[in-house]
């Protein structure tokens, strides 16, 4: 009987293909294990999830994916508080995902393990209630993680400093993270993500064991805290397996017309900017960056999306009007060292070309990863979910970011991007920078390599299974 391991990943983008990949990874340990993925249907906006789901199952026919059957979406929380909606989604699953996993057991054998992504938290219950070792899954930082155990520990602390935005708040291995810098959802005690995130910190110590996305060489004062147990001292600490960094490969779209525009570009000459799968802009910061990259002069690829519609994202799918959100002439002027792109591009495939010498992002952890496995220096501009703490790791305890400068709106004018593009790409401080990136680029590789540190500690994690 083969032994079955099931992988239960949010549904966005961001976190269902780092998980994909995390089964990948799993079976070149170990060929003979099945790989069962279980997919749910979120009533938001996720990215192009279907037509990647499509492309594994036929390049990869030992995952399975299990469409759990679809629910209605909770009625009592707001579409537009994607985390909490997030949070809630498993927990109206939960009733499907017990049936599905009596029916497993009964046709096969108890799985040998499950990994669930955290916002799956209230399905912990579920499936060590039928004696499934059960693990988490963090596709974001280790800093984000020792925050997140920590919670029990600083709550009180958070609910008497929230309001402050001249003070920080202190997590174990992590840099002091400005209050208006935390995760949104730290910000409203009250809210059901929170509460969510709350009992994450509380069931993760009674788990089997956390997997992060991450090496020891990216964050190492984060996972030493983090092991030693000093997030939460009254809790038990599980096992961690840093098994990172996990980068996908796009797999398709390596003819996209960027790249080809890339292959006449000077080495590390151009700067990418591009802001995820749900990162958009109003019209006002579109023209501000255009008029900031224009008088910059340096060469730019430009992912641009329309703008977001009454606080809506549906925005992502519609076609962008270039010659309505960027300044007269633009497109003209800036033809040659310039080329804006409409919605989306191979962001793995650019960041690998030998052209791309910086990126400006939103610090989604899986884009901060991509850059540093291909050792590209970034210019950080968070946008939304734990990204602003991502931007502190990166600026303060990695060294391999400059910070960008915004109003308190989060408003950024031309010449601050003009001056940090300049700085990152030709100063002595962005030399420090891009340095950095260069060593950080090799310890990905060795991490990934034959004896290297995530290597192994997936292989020991796999070979717990087999004897369980």
């Amino acid at each position: 009987m083969e032994d079955t391991i099931i992988l239960y990943p949010s549904p966005g983008m961001g976190h269902l293909v780092p998980m994909v990949e995390l089964g990948k990874l799993i079976l070149t340990h170990n060929p003979s294990f099945s790989i069962v993925i279980l997919i749910t249907t979120a009533p938001f906006y996720t990215g192009s999830t279907s037509s990647y789901i499509s492309r594994v199952s036929t390049t990869t026919p030992s995952i399975l994916f299990h469409h759990l059957p679809s629910i209605s979406p909770p009625s009592t929380t707001s579409s537009d508080n994607i985390a909490a909606l997030a949070f809630e989604l498993p927990r109206l699953y939960n009733s499907n995902l017990d049936h599905a996993l009596q029916t497993m057991i009964s046709q096969k054998s108890r799985p040998k393990a499950s990994i669930i992504d955290m916002f799956c938290n209230s399905s912990f219950e579920v499936f060590t209630s039928l004696d499934i070792p059960t693990y988490y899954f963090c596709a974001s930082s280790a800093s984000s993680l020792s925050a997140l155990l920590s919670l029990p520990k600083t709550h009180q602390i958070l609910m008497e400093k929230i309001k402050d935005p001249d003070t920080s708040i202190e997590f174990p291995g992590v840099p002091p993270i400005p209050t208006p810098d935390l995760p949104g959802p730290f910000l409203d005690p009250e809210g059901i993500a929170y509460k969510s995130l709350f009992s994450a910190a509380i069931n993760m110590a009674k788990s089997a064991g956390i997997l992060t996305n991450t090496c020891h060489a990216f964050e190492p004062r984060a996972i030493k805290a983090i092991s030693d147990g000093l997030c939460n001292p009254n809790l038990p600490t599980p096992s961690v397996y840093c098994i990172g960094p996990i980068v996908a490969n796009s797999g398709e779209d390596h003819e996209h017309e960027c790249l080809r525009w890339l292959d006449s570009q000077p080495s590390r000459s151009v700067v990418f900017l591009c802001f995820g799968s749900l990162g958009l802009f109003k019209a006002e910061q579109l023209m501000e960056m255009a008029i900031g990259l224009e008088k910059g002069g340096h060469r730019f690829l430009w992912v641009v999306r329309s703008p977001p519609a009454d606080g809506e994202t549906k925005s992502i799918l519609a076609e962008p009007d270039l010659d309505v959100l960027l300044p007269n002439g633009f497109l003209d002027r800036t033809r040659g060292r310039g080329l804006v792109v409409k919605k989306w591009a191979p962001q793995v495939a650019v960041l690998s070309h030998d052209s791309v010498g910086g990126f400006v992002t939103h610090c989604g952890w899986n884009s901060i990863l991509e850059a540093l496995s291909a050792g590209v220096p970034m210019v950080a501009w968070p946008l939304y979910a734990e990204q602003r703490l991502n931007r502190v790791l990166l600026v303060e305890e990695m060294k391999v970011a400059l910070a960008l400068e915004e109003s308190e709106s989060g408003f950024v004018r031309a010449d601050e991007l003009e001056k940090r593009v300049g700085e990152l790409m030709d100063s002595v401080s962005g030399k420090g920078v891009r340095e950095r990136l260069r060593e950080m680029g090799d310890c990905a590789k060795s991490a990934r390599g034959d004896g290297g540190s995530s290597r192994v500690a997936l292989a020991e994690l796999v070979e717990s299974w087999k004897g369980g």
